[in-house]
């Protein structure tokens, strides 16, 4: 089940807010930026490359995922390895809301989602 337009704005709010804080300079993100866009009841994380061939086009690459499960009501961290398939996080594997989520993820205490 997807989820509901009041937590998607909730949602919006709490990613955007935390992306602020680590976004690269604006002199850069033209070439280089993060994002998230949300799909049904996961929140994608990437960063968003200039493609080295064509400068008027961009790769986004996925570095997380948060997947809200409402039977459990708790939130799912998922990472990408290099198999290119998503993996729990093992350090945190499940948070209770998106703020604690996202602090998992910008925080990075493994390396796993920023490198």
């Amino acid at each position: 089940m997807a989820i509901s337009e009041f937590e998607i704005k909730h949602i919006e709010k709490v990613v955007g807010e935390a992306f602020e804080k680590h976004r690269p300079p604006v002199n850069v993100r033209n070439e280089f930026d993060i994002g998230f866009r949300i799909d049904n009841q996961s929140v994608y994380i990437y960063e968003r490359h200039q493609n080295w061939r064509d400068k008027t086009q961009y790769i986004d690459t996925e570095n997380a995922k948060l997947t809200w499960v409402k039977t459990q009501k708790q939130w799912k961290i998922f990472w990408m390895k290099r198999d290119l398939k998503w993996h729990g996080y093992g350090p945190t594997p499940v948070a209770k809301n998106i703020e604690s989520a996202i602090q998992v993820v910008m925080s990075d205490q493994y390396g796993c989602f920023w490198g």
